[in-house]
């Protein structure tokens, strides 16, 4: 694991100034602390930081071919990269080092950008063919690894983060309206923008060609739905236990110590059963806890450390320490990312690198095996999906629009509120699952809340029709197959795996998600639905498949994950912070937002009308974001 950037300059004469490309690879240093390297050749230059985990002795970067000719900075695993090297040895290639890095240089030369059909990990890379005079970069199949570029009239800039590029002094910081726009609806900044203009994230399973000062994005992988497996549930739970177990075992090779996050979900559970069945020592594993009963996972993450005799570590978030991590959140992300379940990702890989350098976790098992409770609520929302539009757009949300706003009536009657719920999801397209169950900004608050120039500037962009149009490109027939597909291309890159990466890089620790591996995304997505949910049991084949491994209690709980007490931290102990970020006349946010809005919105979650904590402490994310980055429209 570790950090890449580089620059190629438009004009051949521009050479590579070297304390640019320092400033942009030293910025990148917690990615990488145990090493830095640099190739320049006059327009071009390629910058790594290391993160050693494999080949400690010969694996510095940038690495060459035997004739320097083809230059390479990677970041990420190739875990077929033994039985790659073996293949490439007899077609002749020499190698120099044992690293995986190599590997990638000699498949490139053999299969040329096929080279990614080849490659089973996770990775971003940037490869500098100088014969050719192009620059070739790829990120893995499901966005484990960040990539940013950007274009402009200097040239070609490329970072693991944002705050490489920025470095460069040609790269401007402009806000991107239509980014902050689905930034309050999702939380996340979507793939392929970024918070910036102009620059932005290499989508998943693609790779890019540089040649002429030009370039060109491909997608070279894709996952399909179509046709289905015809199979039975024993026959698949015993695929794919066989499956789970390989990609785990892939997942162990390493140079340095590992071990394994445990939340006591049933992911991460599967997770270290499979580490305890094939490491002969103990499993070292982490977990995250809240003071919060409700919000406390750690008694499940107990019962399963127990049953296989790990050694076993954990850590209490507490308010205080949750506000004083707010800056250096910001910090690691350079985007407004408002995941609040990030404090206890930060400071569970906090803990985690004390003992090792290497964590496994359950990362993908709910965009792959329909693990959110809102896949089974979307059941209920397909028959709107039938009714006209003059309907769903029109008289019901009109006629409820009559109700009392819940200022107006009593606090219990809850009822109301189900009504207003179901307006607003009514007037969502049914193509955009975590837009009409999430509790963030929808269009309508949103269209309420933003000033004049901000309306116009996001006029005829809409977050749930952003994701529709993954849901309709979706090689799949099923409602739910095509959500999974939207949330694999979208909520998996752009929330959960950019929350784990940036963690776990803040303190130089690796993270390893055998749920995502190839042949398992593959195979489960051909899966038939009904082995997926039945009624309202999610994941149903991988509960039942580890009935005599799992306690009851762990396999058979809801979908929790590590969730954060924010609606509480926004009524009591962040409640100073708000008014002094959110409600004061120097507040950022007033650049886009109008005052009265945000005020009446604080209000009302502080009295109790209305739960609006995520939408909060969005805005409060995005209000420290502004003000550490200084950024203007």
């Amino acid at each position: 694991m570790c950090g890449i950037c580089g620059l190629v300059y438009s004009d051949l004469q521009h050479k590579v100034e070297t304390h640019v490309l320092d400033k942009m690879n030293n910025v990148l240093s917690h990615r990488g602390p145990d090493g830095d390297g640099a190739y320049i050749r006059d327009n071009v230059g390629l910058g790594h930081r290391r993160l050693a985990i494999i080949d400690l002795v010969t694996g510095e970067q940038p690495l060459s071919n035997e004739d320097e000719s083809i230059w390479i900075v990677f970041n990420g695993e190739i875990y077929n990269f033994p039985e790659l090297r073996s293949s490439l040895q007899s077609a002749g290639h020499a190698f120099r080092t044992n690293t995986d890095t190599e590997v990638i240089v000699h498949a490139y030369e053999e299969y040329g950008t096929n080279c990614l059909e080849h490659l089973d990990g996770m990775f971003s890379f940037a490869l500098w063919d100088d014969r050719e005079k192009t620059l070739f970069a790829a990120r893995d199949r499901m966005g484990k690894k960040p990539f940013y570029y950007t274009r402009n009239s200097e040239g070609f800039v490329f970072g693991s983060e944002l705050k490489s590029l920025l470095q460069h002094p040609s790269v401007k910081k402009e806000i991107d309206p239509v980014a902050l726009h689905h930034y309050l609806t999702l939380q996340y900044v979507p793939d392929p923008y970024s918070i910036y203009k102009d620059i932005f994230k290499l989508p998943s399973a693609h790779f890019l060609i540089l040649k002429d000062n030009t370039y060109q994005i491909r997608r070279y992988w894709d996952v399909v739905y179509q046709p289905k497996i015809q199979i039975s549930e024993n026959e698949a739970a015993e695929e794919l236990h066989r499956i789970l177990k390989q990609a785990v075992k892939k997942r162990l090779i390493s140079d340095v110590p590992l071990g394994a996050f445990l939340s006591g979900g049933i992911d991460s559970s599967i997770v270290v059963t499979l580490m305890a069945e094939l490491c002969t020592e103990p499993v070292k594993t982490f977990s995250i806890g809240f003071n919060y009963e409700a919000f406390n996972e750690l008694p499940y993450a107990r019962a399963i450390a127990e049953k296989w005799g790990t050694e076993h570590h954990e850590f209490i978030v507490t308010p205080e320490s949750m506000a004083d991590i707010i800056p250096k959140l910001i910090r690691s992300f350079d985007e407004p990312f408002a995941d609040s379940c990030a404090f206890q990702t930060y400071y569970l890989a906090q803990l985690t690198r004390q003992h090792v350098t290497v964590a496994l976790n359950g990362d993908g098992g709910d965009e792959t095996f329909a693990g959110y409770p809102r896949y089974w609520l979307d059941r209920y929302v397909r028959p709107y999906a039938a009714l006209p539009r003059f309907i769903t757009q029109g008289i019901i949300p009109e006629m409820v629009s009559r109700i009392p706003e819940p200022s107006d009536i009593p606090v219990e009657a809850n009822w109301i509120m189900g009504l207003k719920r179901l307006a607003q999801v009514a007037k969502t397209s049914p193509k955009a699952s975590i837009v009409r169950w999430g509790s963030y900004f929808s269009e309508d608050m949103k269209q309420e809340c933003f000033n004049d120039e901000m309306r116009s500037l996001v006029e005829g962009h809409q977050s749930d029709a952003f994701l529709a149009e993954f849901f309709d490109r979706a090689y799949a027939d099923s409602f739910l197959d095509r959500t999974l597909y939207t949330d694999l291309l979208n909520y998996l890159p752009g929330n959960n795996l950019v929350k784990m990466d940036r963690m776990t890089m803040a303190h130089s620790l690796e993270a390893r998600s055998p749920l995502l591996d190839k042949e398992y995304v593959e195979f489960s997505a051909r899966l038939p639905e009904k082995m997926k949910i039945k009624g309202r049991r999610t994941k149903y084949l991988l509960r039942k498949m580890w009935t005599d491994s799992l306690p009851d209690n762990i396999r058979d709980r809801n979908k929790r994950g590590f969730a954060a007490p924010v609606e509480e931290w926004c009524k009591k102990d962040l409640r100073d912070l708000i008014q002094d970020r959110l409600l004061s006349p120097s507040s950022k946010i007033y650049n886009f937002f109008r005052p009265d809005c945000i005020q009446h919105m604080v209000n009302e979650h502080q009295k109790g009308r209305i739960n609006h904590g995520r939408r909060i402490w969005t805005l409060l994310i995005l209000e420290e974001w502004y003000r550490n980055n200084n950024s203007e429209v």
